[in-house]
């Protein structure tokens, strides 16, 4: 008797933990902790619509007092002209903790399609070259994605048409309910909060950046580091030394940007 007790007991206990954990599994679905989906509206610039799927999973590197992060985002859509089915993924970034992009807007010419992204906050924005204006480029040839200049992109693609805050999932799903994605309208409504010029129109010119917003850096061996760190050094071949114990790559080391002509050092008079 004690032994089928024993055994009725740990039998209920298994199905209290399989029970929570699908209760969780479901609430980590509902606000988000796992990953959401949804649909997109979009207008091309020749007025032509098409439905964009998006998905993003979360679980990149998170901030004391923050929310998720995202670790992963992709887009997925059918061109109307050929019916092929594509897809781009923002990966993640070991050397970010998170997800190298944000979508801003998807145009098509013809059978070729155009993505153009921001960097995720600073890092990405210096790891991608510190791009101004602030985006990068994408250009569906042959069968993957290829970055192009800015002067590449047709002329006629003017309008950020992706939502661009992506973080307002509620929003989001409220405005999906009718139609079982977000309208042109809905996205309009939500990107309307934001003021900042480059999510106004796609910007063609650099625009004038506050530089304190996010310090210049270099990729390291194991994290990054400032511009100062390499200028105290004091001299290029003492730089270049640093850049080495450092493993930093000779493509990132910034040694003779910043002390060219100075081989010889500081001396112990200037300033």
């Amino acid at each position: 008797m004690k032994y089928k007790y024993w055994l009725w007991n740990a039998i209920g206990a298994i199905g209290l933990i399989l029970t929570l954990g699908i209760s969780m599994n479901v609430q980590a679905g509902l606000f988000g902790f796992g990953g959401d989906s949804w649909k997109e509206e979009v207008l091309l610039h020749d007025g032509k619509k098409i439905i964009v799927k998006r998905s993003q999973t979360y679980g990149g590197r998170v901030e004391p007092g923050q929310g998720g992060t995202v670790k992963e985002h992709t887009i997925s859509f059918d061109m109307p002209q050929s019916g092929r089915s594509l897809s781009w993924k923002s990966e993640y970034g070991d050397d970010l903790g998170r997800t190298n992009f944000n979508a801003l807007a998807l145009h098509i010419l013809g059978d070729t399609p155009y993505l153009v992204v921001e960097p995720n906050l600073c890092l990405s924005y210096n790891k991608w070259g510190r791009p101004n204006p602030p985006y990068v480029i994408f250009k569906h040839e042959g069968r993957s994605w290829q970055r192009i200049g800015i002067a590449e992109l047709p002329s006629e693609f003017r309008s950020v048409n992706l939502i661009v805050n992506d973080s307002r999932q509620r929003e989001i799903d409220e405005l999906s309910k009718q139609f079982g994605y977000v309208t042109v309208e809905g996205i309009n409504k939500i990107n309307s909060s934001l003021t900042q010029s480059e999510y106004k129109t796609i910007m063609r010119e650099p625009m004038s950046f506050d530089p304190g917003w996010c310090a210049e850096m270099v990729r390291t061996g194991d994290g990054w580091s400032g511009l100062g760190l390499f200028k105290m050094q004091g001299s290029l071949e003492a730089c270049l030394l640093y850049c080495n114990r450092e493993k930093v790559t000779e493509q990132n080391c910034p040694c003779n940007k910043l002390l060219k002509g100075n081989e010889g050092g500081i001396s112990a008079g200037s300033n």
